[in-house]
């Protein structure tokens, strides 16, 4: 018996020793951590604040007045309010037909989700130029027919939708395949109809993933530039969004505007922050209420 104790204590040292480590280790790589979020996340955003207020509150607002920065705004609004909703109903339809069914090209369709993540988005932007541009594929046709996508809000809209198609799906893919199949089999075999089923049963077994990818998908939509940038001609005042109109007037020298719109997206950026930590802290909550009524 005490060489089984004997034996059971130094397993449980030999365990301890791997999975703790000297306070001096933690206190460093604390450190580390701390210091390389100083320098590459807390003073960027300290320096675009201070540049933005740097002729006080008057002058921030006033880099707001001028009717660019403001169709700027509304443009890139505009962008995100129609390409993010139009994602998520894809995402929920994509992640569906991948988790609950078997069919042939389920791997080619996931290949295509992830597609947006592996091409470069100036390469996206200039494919929609190959297509709809005056000298592309479709560019005749749609002159013809005075239709116009490139250097217009329709062409901004797709660019913006193409990048940002795997981030609802791709939340939304792993979680259902989780799930499985039976929870929605139960619901019809019931007599629920395939509405009721979804509205009843999947939906909300999926809200929060759905709503964190939502906020992700638009969050990545208002900041996009590359593709955008290609697409839009960057004309003042019609197709320039808001990260367009902040490279024009860091080039034109006018750093304080530049740094105040550049403020007010980072704004944006602390906002969907904080509503990702609150939808994240709000699906751990639910996950464990759901594993405690299992």
């Amino acid at each position: 018996m005490s060489s089984l104790s004997n034996t059971a204590d130094k397993s449980l040292q030999w365990k301890d020793s791997i999975t703790t480590e000297s306070s001096f280790v933690r206190r460093l790589l604390i450190g580390a951590a701390t210091l390389h979020l100083t320098l590459f996340l807390l003073i960027p955003l300290t320096a675009i604040f201070a540049e933005a207020l740097k002729h006080g509150l008057a002058g921030y607002f006033d880099s707001f007045a001028n009717d660019d920065a403001l169709a700027a705004i509304r443009l890139t609004l505009l962008a995100a309010g129609i390409a993010v909703p139009l994602n998520a109903v894809f995402g929920v339809a994509a992640a569906w037909a991948i988790a609950k069914f078997d069919f042939v090209g389920k791997q080619i369709l996931i290949s295509l989700i992830d597609m947006p993540l592996a091409v470069s988005p100036v390469i996206s932007g200039l494919i929609y130029v190959l297509l709809f541009g005056a000298q592309g594929w479709l560019g005749p046709w749609l002159a013809e027919h005075e239709i116009k996508i490139i250097f217009a809000l329709p062409g901004i809209v797709l660019a913006t939708i193409f990048v940002t198609v795997p981030f609802v799906a791709r939340e939304l893919i792993p979680l259902m395949q989780t799930q499985g199949r039976e929870e929605e089999e139960a619901a019809l075999t019931l007599g629920a109809s395939g509405w009721q089923m979804f509205t009843r049963v999947t939906l909300p077994n999926i809200k929060w993933s759905l709503l964190y990818g939502v906020i992700l998908c638009n969050a990545r939509a208002m900041g996009e530039f590359g593709a955008v940038s290609v697409v839009s001609g960057h004309i003042r005042g019609s197709t320039n969004t808001m990260p367009l109109h902040i490279e024009i007037l860091y080039n034109e020298y006018n750093a304080v505007a530049a740094f105040s719109v550049a403020s007010l997206l980072t704004l944006l950026a602390l906002v969907t922050l904080i509503a990702k930590t609150v939808i994240e802290r709000k699906a751990v909550s639910h996950n464990q209420r759901k594993s405690g009524l299992s």
